[in-house]
């Protein structure tokens, strides 16, 4: 979507996004357009890319290829509005290569930014109420804040709203997370949004000032400093280790946000390669009903002195997105276990690391060995049924899933597993495994 302030654009692909009407809420339309329209939309979208575009030198370029395509009737049988808009952003598109930048027809777009900006008080009260309705409705985005076993926080959040409505639900899962070990941040479905939310979300994670970002502005020929916030309410994680997920996906200000912590050596990145926008972007309304998306500002980074813009940010760890979130909590896990002296805390990142590792590289037990396991212990017994282990003891039956040739989880019990003791191929005994250390064994009797 749109944002009428700059910022870093939450839309994924001008192909998909920009020029489909259906994709901002409209039913397709199909009014016509004369040559004289045609002419004034040119005329506009050259003057705002000549004004405002980052690139002076491309802005040019766009100007004299969609003013040739005009002139030689490369858009003459182009009679309706979407069909033209089309074609017009996929020449911006051919010059510019900027992922940031697109034209389309999005007469309710224009109407809700007019609203915006009018300056009728009521007008302008009751569109920005509109718009944070649907924000709040969204919860600004975040989708889960959790700690998962082993002290690791998880934070799933889909766009950096602004802190000016979104701030206090940001701080409020900052801190959650605030006395975790590890935290995971999963951007794999986070498209950008407000440059000023990234800072807020990143001061959480430096003790000292860290200078984040600079984006530069063409038109006005300045520059804005992006440093870490002096305060920010509550507890800061500054000791916990740092995992960011992404995506091809991954776009824009959650580019930036991977790129800033991976350039400043906070975050270990996971996942696939972003999708490589790097440009704040302004919409601006054409002929009433058109919208151009302008990349207005460049990000300049403090330690590459260069940004993500057509190459996307390149993960510290390549992995699929699918696969991004085993592999970080499985690395975090492994670290943590490495420097944990306490004999109950490295005993409960072990038991986390059997099942992570039998989650990802599945044990195979045959059913000739899963049979000879069947039989009573005590007052536990297992049962083989359609080429399943099933455990019970007073209550109901539980499968029962491998983690080793002998080690089983049990499902719908994270806290307890079940091991058998084998001897001459025949299981003796069975233990059943506490995740705090408890052992209870159980010799077969039948």
């Amino acid at each position: 979507m749109f944002k009428t302030l700059t910022r870093w654009v939450i839309v994924l692909s001008v192909v998909t996004t920009l020029y489909n009407p259906i994709a901002f809420g409209q039913e397709p339309k199909a009014p016509t357009l004369d040559m004289a329209k045609k002419q004034a939309i040119v005329d506009e979208i050259s003057a705002l890319l000549n004004k405002n575009y980052i690139f002076a030198e491309t802005a040019k370029k766009m100007e004299e290829l969609v003013r040739s395509r005009l002139k030689n009737g490369d858009y003459d049988k182009l009679f309706g509005v979407q069909e033209f808009a089309r074609a017009v952003s996929q020449d911006l598109a051919s010059v510019s290569k900027d992922k940031h930048l697109g034209f389309a027809f999005a007469p309710e777009m224009a109407a809700d930014i007019r609203r915006l900006r009018s300056r009728n008080a009521d007008e302008v009260k009751a569109a920005r109420e509109k718009e944070l309705n649907a924000d709040r409705r969204d919860n600004f985005g975040f989708r889960k804040v959790e700690r998962l076993p082993g002290n690791i926080g998880y934070l799933d959040f889909r766009v950096f709203q602004s802190p000016d409505q979104a701030g206090a639900t940001a701080v409020a899962a900052m801190n959650f997370l605030a006395y975790c070990d590890a935290i995971i941040v999963d951007l794999r479905q986070n498209g950008g949004g407000d440059p000023a939310q990234i800072q807020l979300i990143s001061s959480y994670f430096f003790a000292e000032p860290a200078h984040l970002n600079d984006l530069y502005y063409r038109a006005a020929d300045t520059t804005e400093n992006y440093w870490t916030l002096p305060y920010v309410p509550g507890p800061k994680p500054v000791g916990a280790d740092l995992y960011i997920l992404t995506s091809s996906g991954t776009f824009s200000g959650a580019e930036e946000f991977s790129y800033n912590m991976e350039n400043l050596k906070r975050a270990t990145v996971i996942g696939e390669t972003t999708g490589g926008g790097a440009h704040p972007t302004d919409a601006m309304i054409v002929q009433e009903d058109f919208i151009l998306r302008v990349p207005i500002a460049r990000a300049i980074n403090p330690v590459s002195k260069t940004n993500w813009e057509g190459t996307g940010v390149a993960p510290d760890i390549p992995v699929p997105a699918a696969q991004a979130f085993d592999k970080a909590y499985a690395m975090a896990v492994e670290k943590l276990a490495a420097k944990a002296a306490d004999p109950k805390t490295k005993a409960e990142f072990e038991w986390i690391l059997v099942g992570l590792k039998a989650k990802t590289d599945p044990p195979r037990v045959d059913e000739k060995t899963l049979k000879t396991y069947a039989g009573v212990y005590g007052e536990r017994k297992v049962t083989f049924e359609n080429g399943v282990l099933h455990y019970q003891r007073t209550g109901p039956k539980y499968r029962l899933i491998p983690l080793t040739g002998t080690l089983f989880a049990v499902e719908g019990l994270d806290y307890f597993r079940v091991e058998f003791v084998v001897k001459d191929g025949q299981a003796v005994e069975l233990v059943g495994l506490y995740d705090n250390g408890d052992r209870q064994p159980s010799p077969r009797t039948k």
